[in-house]
């Protein structure tokens, strides 16, 4: 009803305010009646006569809210053509109105007529200029992001954003627009050519660099040297950050190290880059610099980040601080560590927490303390209780306590009698107190229960090997572990060419006597992760020499 009182000019308390002039509603009494009865419709449930109804008062009034409450009513009765026939009566009506325009290309788009969206697309255009028109071509490509033909969408924008493809001013954003669809529709290459065109007009395009961000993620890494050139000007800094966390994804921790030192010093308050540049200074080994990087980090968001009393709570702050007791543990002041924990206050992260504060007991000798500090950690998902189970194990596996780790996995078998990994786990420890009757028929029953289970045959069989037992069943279990791992390891590779898993690729090539294949995979490896410490390390166990 609150359209129709707009429509009437009589707004809440409007008789309150005698500053406004009055003017009288140029409707009659029997559109008025004609409104009511539509309005009343649409309370009942008759939204086809409300529609019409509506429709046709809009008609005599010309009144542009009338033909949008026409429209919204035909779309609550999910009647796409009936609202699309009332935003085409309204564009009849007032050819000049921009909204009019707009739902016909949305109606259009949302019955996927694409073929149908290159006027409304020119309308939609026209008469804009500067930043306008660029903040229109930039929102286009979200008109039609979930149309079936994307690559008939990119053809209509094209044809639509033929003026400005030529254009300093709207060229570089018309290339982006085009280039974000042609990329909707798995055409890389079009995107790449849109953005070296767009490159060409202006190389230090913002649009332009968030199109050539997004083929990164294609693969596209042709489109990476137009990103460098727009970073080395004046970059907005999330698009320097989102380009470091794409390099974090893919390993390059050196080079993402060098973006996160350049967006500290350029926007010093950019708060999230300094744990980003924290967590990497730390995965290098630089425990100083982190933990200025880290405090930084506290220090401006403190205002942003949810706070109770002396307890912090918010995502990255609770990071930040875990990796702050981290430092502080390895640099021997367990203390510092555990005024740095006792600061969080994260239920979703309590087990995470519990966990690293059992570790410092344990560090001090009082291991019953933290067996019991696991223990009393509050269950908050269905899987707590495995998993604090799990890392009791693993508390007592790092103290070298494997006899309490045994008797505790061997109960955890017992009450998951399904959780294969864990029986995996129970073998090892057998095999640590010299069950090896026990590590055997554990791994036996691994292998009938998941077959693909490659670890159990890998442990099996140097078992056997090492003891000189069954050789040539060992043999093969070995066998069968390395082309499977092979597998799996190639197909992780394939889709991200983490340093890590080049190591362990490269490992069981060498196991497979491929050497001439591992030293390729480990060269080309190193040239993109020169400091990468498992790589290097494995590199130099098994080569001898880099």
């Amino acid at each position: 009803m609150g359209i129709l009182l707009a429509s009437l000019g009589l707004g809440p308390l409007a008789w309150a305010e005698p500053a406004e002039p009055i003017q009288n509603s140029e409707l009659n009494r029997e559109l008025i009646y004609q409104l009511l009865l539509g309005e009343f419709s649409a309370i009942n449930g008759d939204a086809g006569s409300a529609y019409a109804l509506m429709l046709d008062a809009a008609r005599k009034t010309q009144s542009e809210k009338l033909f949008e409450r026409a429209i919204e009513l035909a779309l609550r009765a999910r009647s796409a053509d009936a609202a699309l026939d009332a935003a085409r009566a309204w564009q009849r009506a007032l050819p000049t109105s921009k909204e009019a325009n707009r739902y016909v290309l949305q109606i259009l788009i949302g019955l996927n007529r694409v073929s149908d969206t290159l006027e409304p697309l020119k309308r939609e255009l026209a008469g804009s200029t500067g930043k306008e028109r660029i903040a229109i071509i930039s929102l286009l490509p979200r008109y039609f992001a979930r149309v079936t033909d994307k690559a008939l969408a990119a053809h209509q924008v094209e044809q639509a954003l033929a003026a400005d493809v030529g254009s300093k001013a709207t060229g570089p954003a018309a290339w982006s627009a085009i280039g974000i669809l042609r990329l909707n529709a798995a055409n890389p290459a079009g995107a790449l050519e849109a953005a070296q065109r767009g490159a060409a007009l202006d190389k230090l395009s913002d649009e332009i660099a968030f199109l050539s961000l997004s083929l990164l993620d294609s693969k596209a890494v042709q489109a990476e040297p137009l990103l460098r050139t727009y970073l080395d000007g004046a970059p907005i800094p999330e698009l320097r950050m989102a380009y470091g966390r794409r390099l974090i994804e893919t390993s390059r921790y050196a080079e993402a190290k060098l973006q996160m030192q350049a967006l500290t010093q350029q926007t010093p308050n950019f708060v999230d880059a300094w744990l980003v540049k924290g967590e990497l200074e730390l995965l290098d080994k630089k425990l100083g610099e982190a933990e200025t990087s880290l405090n930084k980090y506290l220090q401006l968001s403190a205002p942003q980040e949810p706070a109770v009393g002396n307890v912090e709570s918010g995502r990255g702050v609770v990071q930040a601080l875990l990796l702050l007791a981290q430092i502080a543990e390895q640099t021997q002041r367990p203390d510092e560590a555990s005024a740095y924990l006792a600061r969080i206050n994260s239920p979703p992260d309590i087990l995470r927490v519990q966990t690293r504060r059992a570790a410092l007991l344990a560090r001090q000798g009082k291991m019953a303390e933290a067996r019991a500090l696991i223990r009393a950690t509050p269950e908050a998902k269905p899987d707590d209780a495995r998993n604090k189970l799990n890392i009791e194990v693993q508390l007592l596996r790092d103290f070298k306590q494997f006899q309490a780790a045994y008797t505790l996995l061997k109960d955890g078998v017992r009450l998951y009698p399904s959780d294969v990994t864990m029986a995996y786990e129970l073998a090892m420890m057998a095999e640590r107190v010299g069950n090896l009757a026990e590590m055997e028929q554990l791994l036996r029953k691994v292998i009938a229960d998941q077959p693909d289970y490659h670890h159990a045959y890998n442990a099996l069989g140097y078992a056997l090997a090492d003891r000189n037992l069954r050789l040539p069943e060992a043999r093969q279990l070995i066998i069968k572990n390395l082309i499977e791992a092979r597998r799996l390891l190639e197909k992780a590779y394939a889709n991200r060419q983490d340093a890590e898993i080049a190591a362990h690729l490269g490992e069981v090539l060498w196991a497979m006597g491929l050497r001439d294949e591992a030293s390729t995979l480990w060269r080309k490896a190193l040239e993109r992760n020169k400091d990468n410490d498992t790589l290097l390390e494995t590199v130099r166990r098994l080569r001898g020499t880099l």
